[in-house]
């Protein structure tokens, strides 16, 4: 049962991992609460079930349009929705809330309320220490690392990520020194969006489509990033480990844990909330952006 733990609890803090990265990500260039961004998780799923099953293409041809298509459906959200109502956090709140029900609506009339399943992107499984485990659950913990090295090379390795963090840390220094802060927001929404749906397309083998899939991957990074810091990456990683082990010990070891993982996990933040409110690596921003 350990093995078996480690295992779920691995794939649960990776795949929160890279949506909490994600959402940190555009929260700190841009301070966008984007809670539409697990439903561009759900999207990509979607498009894959949609590529895969209904039209028959090759998968590795449907996780690559899926992805790209879902990229360019959030630059255009940021773009003509986002943008215009960025200053104001209440605005930002109804807009990305709206956005996500709306796709759970379109998702729900084109799909129904009928559960989904996606073939396994590789197929197969080898046995570690007698458990059993697939070959989609090893590409989905080398996806997941390749992820967040990419993004931390990028962020801390490139001119574009150095342009990134200065946006992050003061917007209006970034502009007086020649930084296009515009053109570094909507990149960063592209990178934000792209991490959701390729995270989408690991689990989409992994898990049952449903169009109300994307409200407890969104309640979990919530609860990661508050509990991390809001706007720290490491902070988001330290979350995800810990809230993804979290569920997965609720689950195994409690009777109806599979009930009761979401509140237990939640239960963690607020303890933690309440013996540091900035999080474990919480870090200031200037009140005046």
């Amino acid at each position: 049962m350990t093995e078996r733990i480690i295992i779920d609890g691995l794939l649960s803090s990776g795949v929160y991992a890279v949506l909490a990265v994600g959402f940190s990500l555009i929260f700190g260039v841009a301070r966008i609460v984007n809670l539409a961004h697990t439903a561009f998780f759900m999207l990509a799923a979607y498009l894959i079930y949609t590529l895969t099953v209904t039209y028959g293409i090759s998968t590795a041809a449907g996780v690559f349009i899926a992805i790209v298509s879902v990229v360019i459906v959030g630059m255009l959200s940021y773009k003509f929705l986002l943008s215009r109502v960025r200053e104001h956090q209440m605005a930002i709140f109804i807009v990305t809330i709206a956005l996500a029900i709306i796709i759970q609506e379109v998702l729900l009339i084109s799909y129904g309320g009928h559960f989904r399943g996606v073939p396994s992107l590789v197929s197969g499984f080898t046995t570690f220490l007698g458990v059993k485990i697939l070959y989609q659950h090893l590409l989905t913990f080398g996806a997941v690392l390749v992820l967040l090295v990419g993004t931390w090379l990028l962020l801390m390795r490139t001119k574009t990520g150095t342009a990134i963090r200065a946006v992050a840390q003061d917007r209006e220094v970034a502009n007086l020194m020649g930084i296009d802060v515009g053109r570094m927001e909507m990149i960063t929404m592209a990178v934000s969006v792209a991490l959701a749906a390729v995270a989408g397309a690991l689990v989409a083998p992994l898990f049952t489509l449903t169009p109300s899939m994307w409200m407890h991957p969104l309640v979990m990074v919530l609860a990661v990033v508050v509990l991390g810091g809001l706007g720290s990456l490491k902070g988001s990683l330290a979350g995800a480990l810990i809230l993804g082990f979290a569920e997965t010990l609720v689950v195994f070891l409690v009777p109806a844990g599979a009930f009761l993982k979401g509140s237990v996990a939640l239960s963690i933040m607020l303890i933690a909330i309440m013996l540091r409110p900035s999080g474990l690596f919480g870090i200031s921003f200037e009140e005046d952006r």
